[in-house]
């Protein structure tokens, strides 16, 4: 007599839906932790390259304003050297090209830019017009507030009588003597480290009187 024996497939070795689901848990954990592991390593060094590029480009605009505002002179239209001296822009006459010629310098902050406008004196009577000023971004993401001027201003006596120092605002041009430059950047405010702050001071050379 022929006994047939029936196949037992429950002893098998195999994953259950629950031991897949698991699995696939894991695998989407690590998933997304490396994403976001890259993605932050990219936020850095997005952040890090700006923040080195902005800085740069601020440490060149102020090396740039102290050559040129120290040189500071009388227009070639026989204006006083310094046209106006306000918290947040600065106008001048310098020979910033060396060219003889003196033209009108203004440097000014227009929201998170810090501009550089360079107006030629033209026409047979010499004259500095708006139309011909030719505008430049020096330094992008500065972040300056109402109460941390770009631009302060000293008298002759600078560091003496604090009473005198600094100038109200909109200086005096015939007792401003030094201007205070600052700058502070940040590439990413809201989300990058505190402001970078870049300072220097300048004593313009043709209005001293106390040395």
């Amino acid at each position: 007599m022929l006994i047939y024996k029936k196949k037992n497939f429950y002893g098998q070795a195999g994953l259950t839906l629950v031991e897949i689901l698991v699995s696939v848990g894991i695998f989407l954990i690590i998933t997304t932790l490396v994403w976001l592991f890259i993605k932050q390593s990219y936020f850095f060094q997005s952040f890090a390259l700006e923040q080195t590029t902005s800085i740069n480009e601020a440490q060149r605009g102020v090396e740039t304003i102290v050559k040129e505002l120290r040189e500071a002179a009388p227009a070639d239209t026989g204006a006083y050297a310094i046209e106006r001296a306000d918290n947040f822009e600065l106008i001048f006459f310098s020979d910033y090209d060396r060219d003889i010629a003196v033209e009108r310098v203004r440097y000014f902050l227009v929201g998170s830019d810090f501009k550089k406008g360079v107006t030629e004196a033209s026409g047979t009577s010499l004259q500095y017009l708006p139309q011909n000023e030719g505008v430049t971004v020096l330094s992008r993401y500065v972040r300056n507030t109402q109460t941390e001027p770009v631009f302060t201003y000293y008298n002759g006596d600078y560091p003496g009588d604090a009473e005198n120092n600094p100038l109200a605002v909109p200086a005096d041009p015939l007792a401003l003597k030094l201007v205070h430059i600052h700058l502070k950047i940040n590439a990413i405010p809201d989300k990058a480290p505190k402001e970078f702050d870049l300072a220097s001071d300048v004593q313009i050379r043709n209005l001293k009187d106390n040395l």
